[in-house]
């Protein structure tokens, strides 16, 4: 399972001219599922992910997580986080997990990490979505639950 982190000043998603998710601040997560992912890489990242320490203390260093912030959680499925683009132009999505087990894990994850005591806004799955954020700094990191 791949996450992209975003640290976010705001964001939104849209579906359909209809804004169905959105923060007022904290992160933005694009979240990937592949074949043999599991709840347990659900469970590593959502366990991960709120303690980040990526927001600035008083003293403007990276020390308090999304927790000590007390901000919320944008979460967007993304299979195009699979795309091999090794061979020609056009990117291969066969690493991505089928629609059904990614859909199951997606809301796994997102489920896990309320139980952290993050509120969490959500996109639509499978869905055509357009995603305002303003990256706050900006901070973004890349995790996989299978870099533990």
């Amino acid at each position: 399972m791949k996450a992209v982190v975003q640290r976010a000043a705001e964001a939104s998603v849209t579906v359909n001219g209809e804004v169905i998710g959105e923060i007022s601040h904290g992160l933005v997560i694009l979240l990937g599922v592949t074949h043999d992912d599991t709840a347990e890489d659900a469970r590593y990242l959502a366990s991960k992910i709120p303690h980040l320490r990526i927001f600035e203390d008083d003293e403007g260093k990276l020390n308090l997580s999304l927790k000590d912030v007390d901000g919320e959680l944008l979460s967007i499925s993304q299979f195009t986080l699979y795309g091999d683009t090794r061979k020609g132009r056009r990117p291969n999505f066969m690493k991505a997990a089928n629609p059904s087990e990614a859909d199951e894990l997606y809301n796994k994850f997102n489920q896990l990490v309320r139980e952290e005591g993050v509120q969490v806004e959500t996109g639509s799955f499978g869905e055509m979505m357009d995603v305002h954020l303003i990256n706050s700094g900006p901070v973004t990191l890349i995790l996989d639950s299978k870099d533990r």
